[in-house]
């Protein structure tokens, strides 16, 4: 509220402060060397992928991971700003290239899935909208791998307050319903509500597309709804049955 730089970051470091001294949380201490890649690095089985039998998980997968970055993507992008006048993401092309290349190359290195987080919407509360933004949270990525015990010493009730005011300032795109057409806002409000309920963007933006088509077609206006989004909506629905 009162505009002051870095506050989210303040507030992380004065919880953890805290609760070091209190006896909270123990010290880990402040380096490390990062552990080998080794037993995970290009440890793939290519051949096993093309199995009749992970066809649906890999699938299923990719769809999960399109919805989860959509999702983020678009709060993010309105919470930044960016989005045209219609409600696009301008680039967007761009910007589903750089995530799903960040996710091969962490998938390369044995990681978890390396995308968009939800939790950039604090970094562009704080000001950051450019690709320099990216670059310096990449070198402190970078850092961390030497600082493990240190982040490892910041305790999870340090950092959910600054998740919290994430969703905060992503309430703030309710504004932008049309609460006078109850087939826009009812789909729209399963999502909010099932994000916390199913602890899943993914989840929760799949339930909202079959509920626009449902909604749409009880409504008699099935020819609002664009192909892509009723197929989706559809493979979604196979999903929640049969997975």
């Amino acid at each position: 509220m009162r505009k002051i730089p870095g506050a989210i970051i303040f507030g992380v470091l004065a919880v953890t402060v805290a609760a070091v001294a209190l006896g909270l949380e123990p010290w880990h201490g402040l380096a490390a060397p990062p552990p080998s890649l080794a037993p995970t690095f290009l440890k793939m089985d290519i051949a096993g992928v093309f199995q009749v039998g992970l066809v649906t998980i890999v699938l299923t997968l990719l769809l999960v991971t399109i919805l989860d970055t959509a999702g983020t993507l678009i709060g993010v992008a309105r919470q930044a700003g960016f989005l045209d006048q219609e409600g696009r993401l301008p680039r967007a092309r761009q910007a589903f290239l750089a995530d799903s290349g960040g996710a091969m190359l962490g998938a390369a290195l044995g990681t978890s899935t390396a995308t968009a987080y939800i939790e950039s919407a604090a970094g562009v509360e704080e000001g950051g909208r450019t690709g320099l933004t990216a670059v310096f949270v990449a070198g402190f990525f970078l850092l961390a791998l030497f600082l493990a015990p240190l982040a490892q010493t910041v305790p999870l009730y340090a950092t959910a307050p600054a998740l919290l005011f994430v969703a905060f300032l992503m309430a703030a795109s309710l504004g932008a319903l049309r609460f006078d057409d109850a087939t826009d806002y009812i789909p729209a409000l399963i999502i909010v509500l099932m994000m916390p309920l199913s602890y899943s963007i993914a989840t929760s933006i799949g339930l909202g597309f079959i509920a626009y088509v449902a909604v749409k077609a009880m409504a008699g206006r099935l020819k609002e709804v664009n192909a892509a989004v009723a197929i989706i909506a559809a493979a979604l629905l196979l999903k929640l049955i049969f997975a």
